[in-house]
């Protein structure tokens, strides 16, 4: 994004027609309060005028105690303006920064799979967390500056006016002097706080990378890599923060100056005054006093210039994720679901992720109420399948129908609850076993949950923790065993009962012990349900009722177990592969060795001109 996507009053508007608005009433309160304490500055400031003129050169006794009473007042009334207009404005900031990250959230997660393989989470986190705080703060200093500090240094200047005009405008005669200066250093700011934001979101990027992968870290030695990575990146962000925190204070140091010569100007003209008689002590002590309280509004409202540029830039940032495209969108006129277990159907569909050709005209089919196993190697577009079937992805061109009704066609919500998928990463999340299970369901009775905890096995193992089923599992499950976290995504599965399984190698990482288990707990999730299947394990799927082979984004071959091994051909070479001399062999890379020997040999055999020449010239 350029520095020139949204101007200042754009985003303005934005936060406040979205945001904002409704919280009108509390922040017309806080308005009032914040004008109330503005305001005595300038009656403080008018005080000086009797105070010096009656009391200390005219030395009125009365007069001395109504305007010691008088400030004592204005000093309370500025104390309760004060506590008011900040518990407002902070209750109105907290709602607003909270409506700000639950709707990044909220599209966030529908966005597609494009879209977060192009934004890390670590990104993401940034943008909901630490922008959302810099806007909520900032947005407050503006009010506050805007309802304060300008409404106290419209007053104050109505005082010094009000004692000369003339010293009021010597007051002001630095101001051109700084025009030109504050809008470049604003522009300087706007530019490098965009710049910390982004390496803000590297670093948060890099600090998720490296705790979810901190076994990883500590096997490969890479420790000292991984800190030096960060300390690189640190060091950037800190030279980032200095240089826009030198733009930020620039704006106020060039007030400080613009008010330095303001004060020369007037104690010289004012002086020369006083001197001859034109004017009393008093009425120079009030215009002094004026301009000294106008002197801290000046410098904040001089800040809050610089914090809104920061500002600004995590709201174009903010922004950018909102008004993010949704590629994926349930239709204006949907069609219902289909009931009981459907058939599913890719017909000639493509798809790319950039330049790279994933699925080529494919076509295939997965009978209603059958298990159909995917083998292919990595990269061959199965788990790609899983992607166009639940919507993660649409194709480029095709189409992909379940039951007859194309999946364009029905709500997002309405399709994706026609699966239950159970993969070999088992995400669990940081709560309890139950909550992970039910995930949020209210009505779920205990004979039902026994039930299915029976199924998926989880009751084998239920006992051996402390508190049950409110156990919590820890973050992503490592509180559990591999086996264990697969078998509660299982009972999951089981629960929401749906009439399709998608399985994605969901027993590679189990010992022998756990995937029998859990390959037991599968076979019963599968019944009555149409199933499909990513196995690299071909032992798991000799009972398939089809086994589809899958190679560069195109089926090569389908047919049962018995059919392919008579066959013969990529699955038959793998399955002896597999099981030569009564030992497994890694699946994935020897299918990929395969495939290419299988190329190779065929670019090797001789074509059809090449027999006839072998015939005439040999």
């Amino acid at each position: 994004m350029n520095d020139d996507s949204y101007t200042s009053a754009q985003l303005m508007r934005w936060l406040w027609h979205d945001y904002l608005k409704k919280h009108t009433g509390l922040m017309a309160i806080a308005v009032i309060f914040m004008i109330i304490e503005g305001s005595t500055l300038g009656v403080l400031a008018k005080l000086m005028e009797p105070m010096f003129d009656r009391v200390f050169v005219g030395g009125d006794q009365g007069a001395l105690v109504w305007v010691g009473l008088v400030l004592v007042a204005i000093f309370a009334l500025r104390a309760l303006a004060t506590v008011v207009q900040k518990v407002l404005l902070t209750r109105v900031a907290q709602r607003t920064a909270a409506d700000l990250r639950i709707d990044l959230l909220d599209r966030m997660m529908q966005q597609d799979g494009a879209f977060h393989q192009n934004h890390p989470p670590g990104f993401l986190v940034q943008r909901v967390q630490s922008d959302v705080n810099a806007v909520s703060d900032v947005w407050r200093a503006v009010i506050t500056g805007a309802g304060r500090d300008l409404v106290g240094l419209v007053i104050l200047m109505g005082v010094a006016i009000a004692i000369d005009p003339i010293w009021a405008l010597l007051a002001m005669v630095g101001v051109p002097l700084m025009v030109l200066p504050a809008a470049i250093a604003q522009r300087f700011v706007r530019a490098r706080s965009r710049e910390a934001r982004d390496i803000g979101a590297s670093l948060s990027t890099r600090l998720d990378e490296v705790f979810h992968g901190i076994v990883q870290i500590k096997l490969n030695a890479l420790e000292d890599y991984q800190a030096r990575q960060y300390r690189e990146l640190t060091r950037t962000f800190i030279r980032t923060e200095v240089r826009a925190a030198f733009g930020n204070s620039a704006i106020p140091a060039m007030i400080d100056i613009m008010s330095g010569i303001g004060f020369m100007a007037v104690i010289v003209y004012g002086g020369s005054e006083i001197i001859a008689g034109n004017k009393t002590i008093g009425e120079f002590m009030t215009f002094f006093t004026s301009l000294g309280f106008m002197f801290s509004p000046l410098r904040r409202l001089g800040a809050i210039s610089g914090l809104w540029q920061m500002a600004a830039a995590a709201l174009e940032r903010i922004k950018e994720l909102l008004d993010a495209p949704l590629h994926l969108r349930s239709p204006a006129k949907p069609v219902a679901a289909p009931d009981g277990p459907p058939d599913v159907a890719l017909a000639d569909v493509s798809l790319s992720y950039g330049d790279t050709k994933v699925l080529n005209a494919l076509n295939l089919t997965a009978q209603a109420g059958q298990t159909t196993a995917l083998v292919g190697a990595s990269g061959a577009g199965k788990s790609t399948i899983f992607n166009l079937l639940t919507r993660l992805v649409d194709p480029q061109s095709g189409t992909v129908q379940i039951g007859g009704v194309d999946t364009t066609s029905m709500t997002i919500p309405d399709l994706r609850g026609l699966f239950s998928v159970v993969t070999q990463e088992a995400l669990l999340f940081d709560e309890t076993l139950r909550e992970n299970i039910v995930l949020g369901r209210q009505n779920v009775s205990d004979e039902e949950l026994d039930r299915v905890l029976k199924a998926a096995h989880v009751a084998d193992f239920l006992p051996q923790l402390e508190q049950g089923l409110e156990t919590r599992v820890g973050p992503r499950g490592s509180a559990l065993s591999g086996g264990q976290r697969q078998r509660v995504v299982i009972a999951r599965a089981l629960l929401r009962d749906t009439p399709i399984l998608l399985l994605d190698e969901a027993t590679s990482a189990l010992d022998a012990q756990s995937e029998q288990v859990v390959q037991d707990a599968l076979d019963r999730l599968a019944k009555g349900r149409t199933t499909i299947v990513i196995a690299h394990r071909l032992s798991t799927i000799r009972s398939a009722d089809k086994i589809v082979v899958m190679d560069r984004g195109q089926v090569t071959d389908e047919g049962t177990h018995d059919e392919l091994m008579e066959r013969g051909g990529i699955y038959a070479d793998l399955y002896r592969l597999q099981f030569r001399d009564g030992k497994t062999v890694s699946d994935a890379r020897g299918l990929s060795a395969l495939s290419a020997k299988k190329r190779r040999e065929r670019a090797r055999q001789p074509n059809l001109f090449q027999r006839i020449g072998a015939v005439f010239f040999n």
